[in-house]
């Protein structure tokens, strides 16, 4: 399978052979699963904090004791910890506090920040996973049913790209994507609705994957640059669906070849 190589301008410079990882059928169930498997790595830890529920000043489990000092006998009360809210003599105002099954208690079973996230994965179905990936940014129907729209992707460059500025860099882009170039650049958004308030202001679109050789070296305001030894499916699938626009450098897709296989 061959297709267009390009120079620094974006005009079409030759032609290159892509590697078979570009053309295997593409398996949108086995990708799902990697990526949801994959997903506990990059997660940032959570869990409870350490005490959370049990702050209060609970006089631990209440006595049944007949005739004695703050007992509950013929209350018709349980015997869980309480927090004396008020009291007159003998008698108290109780709330149940510490436990678990109490109104504002701890959490019986709160989620731990040591736990082990990361599942494993069958290797043939990691290949087929990457391969998947990496297949979907030349497919022109799962980049139009991504994107809503007729887009190309997977573009070919001659190494000389990468000695571009910025400046020249978003010129030659545009010349090569044309319409699709608002979705090359990323840009954040705030985000409409009630989310705002829920941690989730900004919300801002994948934007370009410039994939380049492990000895290469680009820095590029407003997309994302990774080196082939470190793709991964999330880079090549944010959602963990086929489809990205991706362009590489000719040393890249090279590199591909030999490390997927």
């Amino acid at each position: 399978m061959k297709t267009k190589l390009f120079d620094k301008s974006g005009k079409e410079k030759g032609s290159v052979g892509l590697p078979k990882n570009f053309s295997v059928k593409i398996r949108e169930d086995i990708l799902a699963r990697v990526f949801d498997a994959q997903r506990g790595v990059y997660a940032q830890a959570y869990g409870a904090k350490e005490g959370a529920g049990a702050q209060y000043s609970a006089s631990g489990i209440i006595k049944k004791k007949r005739h004695d000092w703050k007992a509950s006998y013929g209350k018709g009360i349980s015997r869980i910890p309480r927090k004396v809210m008020s009291r007159h003599g003998a008698s108290f105002n109780w709330i149940g506090a510490t436990v678990a099954s109490t109104r504002g208690g701890r959490r019986p079973h709160a989620p731990r920040s040591e736990k082990n996230l990361l599942k494993k994965i069958n290797k043939k179905e990691l290949l087929i996973a990457f391969n998947s990936a990496l297949a979907g940014t030349i497919n022109s129907n799962f980049l139009e049913k991504k994107y809503g729209r007729k887009v190309e992707s997977g573009f070919i460059f001659d190494g000389d790209v990468l000695k571009l500025k910025t400046k020249d860099f978003i010129v030659s882009m545009k010349a090569i994507f044309g319409e699709s170039f608002e979705s090359v650049l990323k840009h954040k958004t705030v985000r409409a609705g009630i989310g705002k308030m829920r941690g989730r202001k900004y919300k801002s679109n994948a934007g370009l994957l410039f994939v380049i050789g492990n000895e290469e070296k680009m820095k590029r305001k407003g997309i994302e640059v990774v080196n082939v030894s470190d793709l991964t499916i999330k880079d090549l699938s944010p959602n963990g669906e086929p489809g990205r626009l991706v362009c590489y450098t000719e040393n890249a897709v090279s590199e591909i070849g030999g490390r997927f296989k």
